[in-house]
Formats: C-alpha cells, sequence, structure tokens
C-alpha cells in the first residue's frame, strides 16, 4: 500500500507566470490609451475629415455637461473669449462638441468666434457609417 504525500508548500511559478504575462498584458494595451484626452462623443457626417493634427492649432471642447475646455483646461465663456481673443486671426481653431452637449453651448462658441473674426475653423465630427 501506498503512502500518500503531504504537501506542506505551495508552488508560486505557475502563478508567477500567469501574473507576469497579465502584466505585459496591460503594459502593451496601456501605451494605446491617450491620457489626459476630455471624452467626447463626435456627432456624425457623411463628409470625411482631411485635416492633419497641427501643434499651433487650438483645440476647443464642449462636454456632455456644456463644459468649455481651451487647449484641456476649463474655462467659462467670458474666459474663452479672452483667450481667443489673445491668438491670432489666423491660426486655426479646432472645435470639438458632444453631441449630447445642449445646442446653446456650441452657438455660444461660434458666437464668440464670429465676433472675433475667427475664420480658421475646423468642426471635428466623426464619419457615418452606411
Amino acid at each position: 500500500m501506498k503512502k500518500m504525500q503531504r504537501f506542506d508548500q505551495i508552488n508560486v511559478i505557475p502563478f508567477i507566470d500567469i501574473m507576469l504575462v497579465l502584466l505585459v498584458m496591460v503594459l502593451t494595451t496601456a501605451t494605446f490609451i491617450k491620457s489626459g484626452v476630455i471624452p467626447v462623443e463626435l456627432p456624425e457626417s457623411q463628409t470625411k475629415q482631411l485635416k492633419e493634427n497641427n501643434e499651433d492649432e487650438v483645440n476647443i471642447v464642449i462636454d456632455k455637461e456644456g463644459t468649455i475646455f481651451i487647449d484641456k483646461v476649463k474655462v467659462n465663456v467670458t474666459q474663452l473669449e479672452e483667450k481667443l481673443r489673445s491668438i491670432s486671426k489666423e491660426q486655426t481653431v479646432v472645435l470639438r462638441s458632444d453631441k449630447e452637449a445642449a445646442f446653446h453651448h456650441f452657438v455660444d462658441v461660434m458666437d464668440i468666434l464670429k465676433k472675433l473674426q475667427h475664420d480658421q475653423l475646423y468642426i471635428v465630427t466623426k464619419t457615418r457609417t452606411q
């Protein structure tokens, strides 16, 4: 009759292997995630966007709650107008507005841009899939 062997230790090597694989997966996927970006669900459009990202452009974002950001800094309408007044009229302004945001927030920003005569304006949408 064989005697059963008693195990007093736990083999942790397979556990360490699994944890290392999970760590590699997390680090790999984390490099593809942009940090510090304001989440905005863009409205759809049928026209294709061909504009390239430019570092000397001014980015305005209106989120779902109607909060306005200029270059990732939260501002109110008065502060937005002051900042836009300080930039050149030839500088490109890129506007991203969440599709769930109230339309009057979009109109407020457009009024300021029109009043300050900013002509280089791009409104970002995502391409509608058929």
